[in-house]
């Protein structure tokens, strides 16, 4: 064989060059580069910003575009693969390549997102979803979008940057038509009427030494708060776990509500949003915290608003001296980032993949640093757990049960919403007493207890008390109290196998693909089951091995709607 013999001092002299040109990748002009400057503004030049970056210029181009990125990853010294797959993560990204002649496709004038949650599924939005796209023409781009918190308003579509509650296609067409595409603020308690209604009263007590650190804490392990986000940790014992570990520490809430069927959190902070920032405030305190990252999911637009403007009279007239930094992240469309590790990554301006574990969050969390991390609506009760003290809280409850629970209700009933009942209450209790009961005609035929991943039960285990453990037995838990109602009529009946291809796919699209068993688990459950005819005993083994070997909950908890239908409802799948 002929070959040519290449001297060595020539190879070592070309390296060099090589590499560096490797690493240079696509360089950004002048032109783009004083682009990105102007639309980041003020944003400082942080790597943990790099999605705060990236929101800027999606809402200022209606895009991504890669020379922007590249100028971003030169402007911040990264890696342009570093910036790339950050904006490629994210749902509510839109990456787009330049074409031959170097020009970029405009984006849509509008963006319309009509939500493919179960709940909205059963209102109507697939009807909405397959004739808007004719009537809106081709300015407005119509997307099929996963559940946007709002399940108690179906069908809802997000214009832009505006929740539509109830929608219909001559609403949506009026709006579209007065380019109406950003969220009004809600109409909630703001500053001043918190301070004269006697807030922060106690976060002053905390303070100047009225209330003790230890008896605040016992007060949280004495009501037996358990986290209310889905994992159901005590809070109490959280406090004293972080409170032990080495100084600084950080604190991270989430407030990204992903789960479809849960809207609990938007509703309190619509509503109230200084009685959650009081008890994020005493937990900070009694914890020794010294910054605060606070993590709200990217399709609550107009809460997003609302935080900023209560935050910013916070700061300007603090309640006591030397409060913790608050910073305020916005999501970009990742259910995984409901995850407490995923939304740790999120805010450190990564890709929202879950960590392994351990090290825990307590320990090794934000920028690796001791972290406590909660829930919105768990913080949001502190105030009045401890100024009515632990039993107050405690002393609700039924069927044995202790505590109080905001159920998020949807799908058949006569008035959806948040009902804030006693936990323990069963759902044939919860319709009937909160809610209004049924539509006339229906009767219950199923329900699920726990949002998308809780599982789905007939309507002969109605009775079973709704709480944290007491549904574990029946392979279904209540999470974060996402209870969507299914029926049937003389006309219909809401097949649990529909409910569980609905979930699947959304478990499909929002895997991060970090692990096999979730990433390729998911995919093939969704496309077992679209089959009249399941293959169980297929589904019984993927369900195990997703069970026994993801690495986080979203690919341990998937398989439960699809394991639930063939253990509870055998008779759709005998045809």
């Amino acid at each position: 064989m002929n070959t040519t013999a290449i001297a060595l001092e020539n190879v070592s002299a070309e390296l060099p060059r090589r590499k560096r040109a490797r690493l240079a990748g696509r360089t950004a002009d002048a032109a783009t580069l004083d682009e990105v400057r102007a639309t980041l503004g003020s944003l400082p030049l942080r790597r943990d910003l790099l999605i705060e970056h990236l929101h800027a210029l999606n809402d200022r181009f209606g895009q991504l575009r890669t020379g922007h990125l590249a100028a971003l990853a030169q402007l911040l010294k990264l890696a342009q693969v570093e910036v790339y797959e950050v904006a490629s993560f994210y749902h509510h990204f839109e990456v787009v390549r330049e074409d031959a002649q170097g020009n970029y496709a405009a984006p849509p004038r509008l963006t319309l997102r009509v939500c493919s949650g179960l709940s909205c599924e059963l209102a109507g939005a697939r009807a909405l979803i397959e004739k808007l796209p004719a009537l809106l023409g081709a300015e407005v781009r119509v997307l099929e979008a996963p559940c946007v918190g709002r399940c108690e308003q179906a069908p809802v579509t997000v214009l832009h940057q505006r929740a539509v509650p109830k929608a219909d296609a001559a609403a949506i067409q009026s709006l579209v038509k007065a380019d109406r595409r950003f969220d009004d603020l809600p109409a909630a308690i703001d500053l001043a009427a918190y301070l004269a209604q006697g807030g922060y009263r106690l976060l002053r007590e905390c303070h100047d030494g009225t209330r003790e650190v230890e008896s605040v804490i016992q007060a949280m392990e004495d009501s037996g708060l358990r986290g209310l986000g889905g994992a159901g940790f005590p809070a109490g014992r959280k406090w004293r776990i972080v409170r032990g570990e080495a100084a600084p520490r950080l604190m991270a809430v989430n407030i990204d509500e992903g789960e479809p069927g849960t809207f609990k959190d938007r509703h309190y902070l619509e509503r109230d949003p200084h009685r959650f920032l009081e008890g994020l405030l005493i937990a900070a305190w009694a914890v020794g915290v010294d910054k605060v990252y606070v993590y709200l999911r990217d399709e609550y637009h107009g809460c997003r608003a609302l935080l900023e403007r209560e935050l910013a009279a916070l700061r300007a007239q603090p309640p006591v001296a030397g409060l913790p930094e608050i910073e305020l992240r916005r999501g970009a469309g990742a259910y995984i980032c409901g995850e407490e590790s995923a939304m740790i990554e999120s805010i450190e301006g990564k890709r929202g993949m879950p960590r392994l574990r351990p090290p825990y969050v307590a320990q090794v969390g934000l920028f690796g640093r001791p972290t406590l991390e909660h829930n919105f609506e768990t913080l949001y009760w502190v105030r009045d757990i401890v100024e009515r003290g632990p039993q107050w809280f405690a002393s609700n409850g039924r069927h044995g049960r202790k505590g109080l629970r905001s159920f998020s209700v949807s799908g058949r009933v006569r008035e959806p919403g948040v009902k804030l009942a006693p936990a323990g209450i069963t759902l044939r209790e919860l319709v009937d007493e909160y809610c209004g009961g049924l539509p006339e005609g229906h009767e219950l035929y199923a329900y699920l207890p726990g949002g998308a991943s809780g599982g789905i039960l007939p309507a002969s285990m109605a009775d079973i008390p709704l709480d944290f453990d007491t549904l574990q037995p029946h392979g279904c838990f209540i999470g974060s109290a996402a209870v969507m109602v299914l029926s049937k009529s003389a006309t219909h009946v809401d097949r649990a196998m529909d409910a569980a291809r609905n979930l699947m796919r959304f478990f499909e699209d929002e895997s991060c693909g970090q692990c096999t068993p979730c990433r390729a688990g998911t995919a093939k459950t969704r496309a077992l089951i679209e089959s009249e005819q399941w293959d169980t005993a297929l589904l019984a083994e993927l369900s195990q091995v997703m069970r026994d070997a993801s690495i986080c909950g979203l690919g341990q908890a998937a398989p439960n709607p699809v394991d639930c239908v063939v253990r509870y409802f055998p008779h759709e799948l005998e045809r």
